[in-house]
């Protein structure tokens, strides 16, 4: 029996190391809190579930000092999630011109002094990973203080405080209580959904067609204030505050593109004792995002997970093969031996030289892979003359670059990064045939 036991034991722990190999990995931030004197890191368990059950794997990065700089240590990363925690730096977005008086502001951080004590490591980790993800193209979900930082990171501004900066400039019938102390996960204020978003399809069948509202769970004094360029609202509360936004052209879960920001708490949006959601789409932007970060996972493993299939080389090409295989081989020779060109081989060497010429993406290290089997001897001033042309090239090139917006670049770098490592992937795969071709059977 005990055996029995130790063996299922061995398979289980063997299939978890297994899972968590294959699994997807979605890093979220923790926040911490004091415990008995001490700091204790913690992440909301209702986040924790969702991820798991629609098939990630959570990896909580600790709050720790210094962790900001050692971001790149947790990957792989296919997803981040960044939920609840304290007010952001007001220096992150420039709030110097909020216009409160100091008075006001006293009377904030007594009001919220859970919220208003500001932990610059979590600002420096969170910011760093939703920066990685625009970068990358890493899906990414924020809840609460999580949209906030995804507005901050791309140039938006946030209200310091919504009771201060919004709700006095609006009529007592457009006011809304954004946070109730007394009831955490009970509160409830309405937001109004707008079409053609995913916000309207996940609660499709919730909406009322002429109002378009829902109740939501929400718990914070800060908001959007000024969204950042590349996002779209996708609702509002009736004080105009933005309850949700995404960007558009990069949302596409089945693709692996998700950027989302949510304002208030779809995973408290439960009935009392319960784990019934209020509405069936409560869940799906957790579902919406695992399911991008599952597609992520599989485009960027893409190149690796299977083996490439034999290139089939019609009878004239197997034949150009071997010239230029030929050539190769005596420019090898030739640099072994250190014997000089003989001329009856030079027609011979052509074919190589010819190949060259039409391979112009090498990355360095190809390019003096190729040097050493002194294939390049002949075509060193064609190389030249293509290294002045790729020169004037990326002049032109910079001068564009200048002109266009960060998130153009952003996404321009992401795809030159992509195709360059396709390139250099199938090139090396094409010099390794040729250099085995070398070796004496």
């Amino acid at each position: 029996m005990n055996e029995e036991h130790s063996l299922n034991s061995r398979q289980m722990t063997t299939m978890a190391s297994d899972l968590s190999v294959i699994l997807p990995r979605v890093l979220i931030v923790s926040r911490r809190t004091l415990r008995k004197n001490k700091f204790v890191d913690f992440v909301g368990e209702y986040h924790l579930d969702l991820i798991v059950g629609y098939g990630a794997v959570p990896v909580i990065i600790p709050r720790v000092t210094g962790v900001h700089r050692l971001l790149e240590s947790f990957e792989p990363i296919h997803g981040v999630l960044l939920c609840e925690g304290e007010d952001i730096d007001p220096s992150r977005y420039e709030a110097e011109h909020s216009g409160l008086s100091p008075e006001e502001f006293e009377e904030i951080r007594r009001l919220h002094a859970s919220d208003t004590a500001i932990d610059k490591e979590k600002d420096s980790i969170e910011l760093g990973l939703a920066k990685l993800c625009l970068e990358r193209n890493i899906p990414y979900l924020g809840i609460c203080r999580g949209s906030q930082v995804l507005n901050v990171a791309c140039g938006g501004t946030l209200y310091q405080d919504i009771g201060k900066e919004l709700q006095k400039k609006r009529p007592q019938c457009e006011r809304v209580v954004h946070i109730d102390y007394d009831n955490y996960d009970g509160h409830r204020h309405v937001v109004k959904v707008l079409p053609n978003t995913p916000l309207n399809h996940w609660f499709q069948e919730s909406l009322d067609g002429e109002k378009m509202e829902i109740l939501v769970n929400s718990y914070h004094h800060q908001g959007v204030k000024i969204l950042a360029q590349r996002f779209v609202p996708m609702a509002f509360a009736p004080d105009g505050l933005i309850e949700g936004f995404y960007d558009p052209d990069a949302y596409n879960p089945e693709e692996g593109k998700f950027i989302m920001g949510l304002q208030f708490h779809p995973e408290r949006m439960r009935r009392p004792d319960s784990d019934e959601f209020d509405y069936p789409g409560c869940p799906s932007a957790y579902q919406q995002f695992v399911k991008a970060v599952i597609a992520y996972q599989k485009k960027v493993n893409g190149s690796t997970a299977l083996p490439p299939k034999p290139l089939q080389l019609d009878k004239e090409m197997e034949k150009r093969r071997k010239i230029i295989v030929r050539s190769f081989s005596i420019a090898k020779d030739m640099y072994t031996t250190g014997r000089g060109m003989n001329s009856s081989k030079e027609s011979e060497l052509k074919a190589g030289a010819e190949f060259l010429e039409s391979n112009t993406v090498l990355s360095l290290q190809q390019e003096n892979r190729l040097k050493q089997m002194g294939a390049t001897v002949r075509n060193g001033s064609s190389y030249f003359q293509r290294l002045k042309m790729n020169e004037e090239r990326e002049r032109a090139a910079k001068n564009l670059m200048t002109k266009m917006s960060v998130e153009q670049l952003s996404e321009l770098m992401s795809f030159y990064r992509m195709m360059g490592q396709i390139c250099s992937e199938i090139l090396d795969q094409k010099l390794r045939g040729i250099v085995n071709d070398f070796e004496p059977s």
